[in-house]
């Protein structure tokens, strides 16, 4: 296993140097990507705990030391399971020369759309960065989550009548009208009193984050993050017009480049592991590439969304998609932009 030694020096406010990003798409160093990560964000990092039926690759001590020891700035943790910013707060009293962040997930283990829950998270150790609607138990995503039988993708909603019953009964779902529910209301009204704090729409359907937009709006919440534009499929329009009223949109290595596997093991029952691989059925590098030069570099974040032991270290993630964007010829000032400048934004760090 990778390992770093936690008493090791690590280098502090380093700056990238720049004289190398006037380098020519066809004349590139080796060490463009390398010196792009300097000063970077990855603001989506699965580090753990997990199911141990999906084991991660590194744990969170040991991600932020491999980031620090690339000079990188910051990440943000993901934590599907349990309180991110009570961990990050953890990585930050051990490891030196880089400064991370938490976020709070709304998923069904912690009763969904729960105040109580959103609340204690607000304020655990230096308080969350993001409140999410949740990952892969939001109604729209846990209604596609599916296992094979004979050979064939069935939803669990149609292969377990208990499914339905027990967990999507329970799944975050936004109304698309009419009043707000009280639960709704208390939570959209916390995060609006906590302007460091973003809006993040997690694994709803597009008409259900267009919605939270509106909410946001309505609320006074000062940033809103819109998850894989959603999921890969809000139209260049809809990202162009939530661009435009100031919401950021998050792009990650996941949502082009990552094996194509079965990889959701949100549930602990066996029957419920998602075979469905479900991004790699519309999701690729050229799509998303396209995507990003259409609607503009100005709100878009660039992260990883790695984590599971199938894929890299989530640091060396950030290579792979740095030097996948030099293929494609975006400028290593634009790079930075995304997965610098925009992130740091986001999280309120230039604040």
């Amino acid at each position: 296993m990778l390992t770093f030694d936690s008493n090791q020096e690590q280098p502090q406010n380093r700056t990238p140097d720049r004289t190398k990003w006037n380098e020519s798409f066809y004349r590139r160093s080796m060490e463009l990507p390398d010196e792009l990560l300097i000063g970077a964000i990855d603001s989506h990092v699965h580090a753990g705990p997990v199911l141990n039926s999906n084991p991660g690759h590194l744990d969170p001590i040991q991600v932020a030391q491999e980031a620090a020891a690339a000079g990188m700035r910051s990440i943000v943790y993901y934590d599907v399971f349990g309180w991110a910013s009570g961990m990050a707060w953890v990585v930050n009293r051990h490891v030196p020369g880089i400064h991370t962040y938490g976020g709070y997930l709304m998923n069904s283990c912690h009763a969904g759309m729960n105040p109580r829950s959103v609340k204690t998270a607000l304020h655990m150790e230096e308080g969350c960065r993001f409140i999410s609607f949740g990952s892969h138990c939001t109604r729209h995503s846990a209604e596609r989550e599916s296992t094979l039988i004979d050979g064939k993708l069935v939803p669990f909603k149609d292969a377990y009548p208990k499914f339905v019953e027990k967990e999507l009964s329970v799944a975050t779902s936004i109304p698309l009208e009419g009043p707000v529910p009280e639960a709704l209301d208390e939570i959209l009204s916390m995060v609006a009193e906590h302007p460091e704090v973003y809006l993040n729409t997690g694994h709803v359907s597009v008409p259900e984050a267009l919605r939270l937009l509106d909410l946001a709006e309505q609320y006074g919440i000062a940033k809103v993050l819109i998850a894989h534009p959603v999921r890969g499929q809000m139209t260049i329009e809809e990202q162009k017009s939530a661009a435009a009223r100031g919401a950021f949109l998050e792009a990650c290595l996941v949502d082009w480049l990552y094996p194509d596997v079965p990889r959701t093991h949100y549930y602990v029952e066996r029957e419920y592991m998602d075979m469905g691989a479900e991004l790699g059925r519309f999701s690729n590098a050229t799509k998303w590439m396209k995507t990003i030069r259409e609607v503009g570099i100005d709100q878009f974040v660039l992260g990883t969304d790695y984590g599971i032991r199938a894929a890299s270290t989530p640091v060396q993630g950030m290579r792979t998609m740095i030097a996948s964007m030099l293929d494609y010829q975006f400028s290593p000032d634009d790079i930075y932009r995304m997965v610098a400048t925009n992130p740091a934004r986001l999280i309120g760090m230039n604040t």
